[in-house]
């Protein structure tokens, strides 16, 4: 029965998530006016507006003008609802359920928003930076770097709480400091961004969550994934003939041979990493004991 209450409380904390995720890129205010079609105006009624429900019985479409309703208004009220219930089944009714609640809610706002339009909204990264520091007081981080590093600089034992708030600043500068000096190199060394500030601004939040070996992890796990479905991504549109009219064009105009040319602009599909370190972030909350249980050394 609590599962299913945490489900049910998750897929309509899904329903606002939606509406941070759509209006916050376009500067607009989450509270009103009501959820509305964009074509036609209407407000949606309240019985169309049942979370995941809603869509399916209207088909996808607005009841009025019949637009299509994006699917990922419901996929992201669902996805919310398991998050939800998966918190729960980590941590079982504590504080810390609260904070992991509040932090699969940040991550799910910022990924699907970095997938849609390529953004990571400030009003989302700095406002959940200081949430995780304030988390980091109440429910302890042990991540045990701060300890460390108190011990090597002789300091006096302090407590656990500053402990685990000294975990989360080194988390939020350690990372976010690394992924800053890694765009700059990559800007110099090819004359383009290859990463956005707003990922940097990311690593900042979810280092105040997970501390330095949780951060350290969500990189890892975030970049390696991007990268192995990125360089999936370029094979596949290059043997699918993605933009091969620019690539012939670019031939007439003798730029270049038309597979070279093709190659070319498949290589610069850009992924959002945003949306790659959400997911390892999540997974360090939820698979972090057991990744660190095999880690090596």
């Amino acid at each position: 029965m609590v599962i299913g209450l945490f489900f049910l409380f998750g897929i309509v904390i899904g329903s606002f998530l939606n509406v941070c995720i759509s209006r916050i890129p376009e500067g607009l205010s989450i509270v009103a006016p009501a959820s509305r079609c964009p074509r036609c105006k209407k407000p949606i009624k309240p019985y169309d507006n049942v979370p995941v429900l809603g869509w399916l019985w209207l088909g996808g479409k607005c009841r009025n003008c019949k637009l299509p309703i994006s699917p990922m208004y419901p996929l992201v009220e669902l996805a919310t609802g398991l998050l939800f219930v998966a918190c729960y089944w980590s941590f079982d009714l504590s504080l810390a359920t609260a904070k992991w609640v509040v932090f699969s809610c940040l991550i799910v706002v910022l990924a699907i928003t970095d997938l849609r339009v390529r953004i990571l909204p400030d009003v989302v990264n700095w406002p959940g930076a200081v949430v995780g520091l304030v988390f980091a007081w109440f429910v302890p981080l042990h991540d045990g770097t701060a300890l460390w590093l108190t011990s090597k600089l002789g300091l006096l034992m302090p407590s656990e709480a500053f402990l685990s708030v000294l975990d989360s600043l080194l988390g939020a500068a350690l990372w976010s400091l690394l992924l800053w000096g890694i765009a700059a190199l990559f800007r110099i060394a090819t004359g383009r961004e290859g990463m956005g500030f707003g990922d940097v601004k990311m690593m900042v939040m979810v280092g105040t969550f997970l501390g330095v070996r949780g951060a350290f992890l969500t990189i890892l796990l975030g970049t390696t994934l991007g990268s192995v479905l990125g360089v999936a991504l370029i094979v596949v549109l290059y043997l699918a003939g993605w933009n091969r009219k620019v690539a012939v064009r670019g031939n007439r105009m003798g730029l270049g041979q038309t597979n070279a040319l093709r190659w070319e602009i498949a290589k610069r599909y850009q992924l959002p990493l945003g949306t790659f370190l959400g997911i390892g972030a999540l997974a360090v909350v939820f698979f972090g004991p057991v990744i660190w249980q095999y880690w090596p050394g």
